[in-house]
C-alpha cells in the first residue's frame, strides 16, 4: 500500500524536462499543479491519458493549474512523444526513479507471470501552497482527466 500524501507538502524535486528545461517544485509556488506519473511513453494507455490532459489543457490553465507528466523514459523518448502528441505541457524524465520513489509510485507489478517494479499510474493535485489536495492511485485512464478537472474546479 503506497503512503498517502494528502494534506502534506509535496516532496521537493528537480528534474530534466522536455524543451531543454530543468523543472523543480519551486517553479509552481502560487499555482495549482497536476503531476501525473505514467509507465511508458507511446503506449496505448499512456498516450490516451496524455491526450486527455492535452485536450483539457486550456480548461486547466484557466483554473491557474499547470500539468507535468513524469515517467522513467529518456528525454529523447519524451521529446518524440510530446512532439508526436502535441502536448502543451512538459514531460519530466526520471530514469533514476528519484521522483517516482519520493511520491511512492514504484510498485510491484506482474506481467505474464513475471514480477517487476514499475510505475503505478498515479496523479497528484497540488494547491498553490504546494500541499497535496487529492491523489489518485492505480488510475484507470477512461474518465480520469474529467475527475481531475472536477477536483481542480472544487479548489479554484
Amino acid at each position: 500500500m503506497p503512503k498517502s500524501f494528502k494534506d502534506k507538502t509535496i516532496p521537493k524535486f528537480k528534474l530534466k524536462a522536455t524543451g531543454d528545461k530543468t523543472i523543480s517544485s519551486e517553479d509552481f509556488k502560487g499555482r495549482n499543479l497536476i503531476i501525473y506519473f505514467y509507465p511508458k511513453d507511446s503506449t496505448p494507455g499512456c498516450t490516451l491519458e496524455g491526450q486527455d490532459f492535452r485536450d483539457n489543457y486550456k480548461k486547466f490553465q484557466s483554473l491557474d493549474t499547470d500539468i507535468l507528466g513524469v515517467s522513467r523514459d529518456s528525454l529523447k523518448s519524451h521529446e518524440n512523444f510530446k512532439a508526436k502528441q502535441e502536448f502543451p505541457f512538459d514531460l519530466l524524465s526520471d530514469p533514476d526513479e528519484k521522483m517516482c520513489k519520493a511520491f511512492d509510485v514504484m510498485q510491484m507489478k506482474s506481467m505474464y507471470g513475471k514480477e517487476y517494479m514499475g510505475v503505478d499510474r498515479s496523479t497528484f493535485l497540488i494547491d498553490k501552497k504546494q500541499k497535496v489536495v487529492k491523489e489518485w492511485r492505480k488510475v484507470k485512464v477512461k474518465g480520469h482527466v474529467d475527475e481531475v478537472l472536477s477536483a481542480v474546479e472544487e479548489i479554484s
